[in-house]
């Protein structure tokens, strides 16, 4: 079977895999934030955290617990960490310096998972499991809390309220991702990927020296990062590790887990207002995205440009051998976009346009489908500005779902948009002008720009891949990215539910003969344009000095 068939092969397995989870998660995760009752095991946890979980929540306390929740996190992850030599189960790894402490703290609750460090070399078993592991599945369930919010504010009338924030993160933990990670972590297993809490052993000798590895509760871990799209690895080589992804099997389970809570909400979102043709609208521009960015990128890897490319098959030159060039393309472009930030092969590797693409892909905003939760809210503010453009080529008040999208809706989703390109590109100037950051590139020219570009683009954006080129385990590299990690998560929630607050404080408009129909094929072609015309606008002065030039010059 050639490589170009077998990477085809896995694309429409995945596809048909997602279309047959689609339904009845979507429903699923419809009816466990509609539901009015509660399971006596999240009674346990509202009565120990002392919240009341049927009182609703006008969008500045529904923003309060969000930031409060995760501003407790950071304090305790951060405090974990500066506290491991004194822990049982560290392995013998010392208490972690107080720049990286904060980078890996902020960048857990951030559901980035970015790390600067070496997790074999650095976090023992306690830190592992119960602070990152534990990071990965809140910090996830706030993203899906943060969506359902803005649903409510479509699907709610002459109301301020948006639900409660401590019943939805404790629902989406509980009834979404713990039983779905327990499930992936089995398969994980079954496939060969390793669940133990053993200590560090030798396994050889190579050339004069040992080799040591320490186990772990990789699966379980592996599981959760994929499912809630955090991203961060067990081990320094992350998903292109055997113990966390030991085949062709697994690596398809794994991206199944990034792409299908994100893809399923576009049903619940349809459920939520009432209108599944909403939904499917917005799973279509999610989708065309989606394979888009992939078959663009399997065709950039694929390409033979040498007797190297042909003796390999394609850009090998760090891909695993167990994926190829099709399973490294595919696992690359639903990690970038998405917010998970997991990796399989080496980013910096790819080709000079592959490596742009998994820039762009990122660069969108992360919305096809985008991370749990925040790929989904992504996309309706998206929405918002395409139906706003819309209404200003016809030349009448722009509407969606019913609700008018006045100057303080699209001030709201003005800023949302605004945030993130500005964190990326000022970052990215200041780290290119002061004299000492650049130090940490391991290329000089397009490529070396290329890795600090993508550094502050996978930070802001909540991602947490990286090139693989740049030494970010420096003072600059890990306050500057824990801050954008920080300022690129929250701050755009603070729009999207003061948007939510304003949409759920208005009275529905009956559709009539001029309303757009954003249920409609047309309306997806629009959304689509308005997402990659709105990306390339902000970003394109930039790609073209990193990746564009690079390829250009290849």
């Amino acid at each position: 079977m050639s490589p170009v068939l077998a990477g085809v092969l896995q694309l429409l397995a995945l596809v048909v895999a997602l279309g047959l989870a689609y339904r009845p998660l979507g429903d699923y995760m419809a009816a466990v934030y509609s539901s009015k009752k509660h399971l006596r095991v999240e009674k346990w946890i509202y009565k120990a955290i002392g919240a009341n979980p049927n009182t609703e929540m006008r969008w500045p306390a529904y923003l309060r617990g969000v930031l409060a929740f995760s501003a407790v996190s950071v304090l305790f992850l951060y405090l974990l960490q500066r506290l491991q030599g004194a822990l049982p189960g560290s392995l013998g790894f010392v208490s972690i310096d107080p720049d990286q402490a904060f980078n890996t703290a902020a960048s857990f609750v951030a559901n980035t998972n970015w790390q600067s460090y070496y997790g074999e070399q650095a976090m023992g078993h306690v830190v592992q499991t119960g602070g990152l592991a534990v990071q990965n599945f809140v910090s996830a369930a706030v993203g899906i809390a943060v969506a359902v919010a803005l649903v409510r504010g479509f699907a709610r009338s002459r109301t301020g309220e948006l639900g409660n924030f401590w019943s939805d993160l404790v629902r989406g933990t509980v009834r979404i991702l713990l039983p779905i990670s327990v499930i992936g972590a089995l398969a994980l297993v079954a496939c060969g990927a390793i669940q133990n809490f053993s200590g560090i052993h030798e396994v050889g000798q190579f050339m004069g020296g040992s080799q040591q590895w320490n186990g772990g509760a990789v699966a379980s871990q592996e599981a959760i990062k994929e499912l809630g799209t955090n991203g961060g690895g067990y081990f320094n080589a992350n998903a292109s590790h055997p113990f966390e992804n030991p085949n062709g099997l697994s690596n398809l389970l794994e991206i199944f887990l990034i792409l299908v809570i994100p893809f399923a909400l576009t049903r619940t979102f349809g459920r939520m207002v009432g209108s599944l043709k909403q939904g499917y609208a917005i799973l279509a521009t999610m989708g065309v995205i989606w394979l888009g960015f992939t078959a663009l990128m399997m065709w950039t890897e694929f390409a033979h440009h040498g007797p190297a490319f042909d003796i390999a098959g394609g850009a090998m030159e760090g891909k695993e051998t167990r994926f190829g060039i099709g399973g490294s393309s595919i696992f690359a472009v639903a990690t970038t976009l998405t917010s998970t930030g997991a990796v399989n092969s080496f980013h910096s590797s790819f080709t000079g346009f592959g490596g742009g693409i998994t820039m762009l892909g990122m660069q969108l905003g992360e919305i096809a489908p985008g991370g749990t939760g925040s790929g989904l809210y992504g996309m309706l503010i998206m929405a918002i500005i395409a139906v706003f453009i819309a209404g200003l080529m016809v030349g009448r008040t722009p509407e969606y779902l019913g609700k008018k999208i006045g100057t303080r809706e699209i001030k709201f989703a003005a800023c949302y948009i605004l945030i993130t390109p500005t964190l990326v590109l000022c970052f990215t100037a200041a780290a290119m002008a002061l004299p000492t950051p650049p130090h940490s590139m391991t290329n000089t020219g397009a490529h070396g720009f290329s890795e600090i570009l993508y550094a502050y683009t996978s930070g802001a954006n909540n991602n947490g891949s990286a090139f693989a080129g740049l030494n970010a385990d420096t003072q600059w590299f890990n306050t500057t990215i824990g801050l954008a990690m920080l300022l690129g998560r929250f701050l755009p929630m603070v729009f999207v539910l003061a948007l939510a607050g304003s949409l759920a404080e208005q009275k529905p408009v009956p559709a009539t003969v001029g309303t757009l129909g954003t249920h409609k094929p047309l309306f997806s072609g629009l959304l689509v344009g308005t997402i990659l015309i709105i990306t390339g606008l902000t970003y394109f002065p930039a790609l073209a000095l990193g990746p564009l030039a690079e390829g250009l010059a290849s």
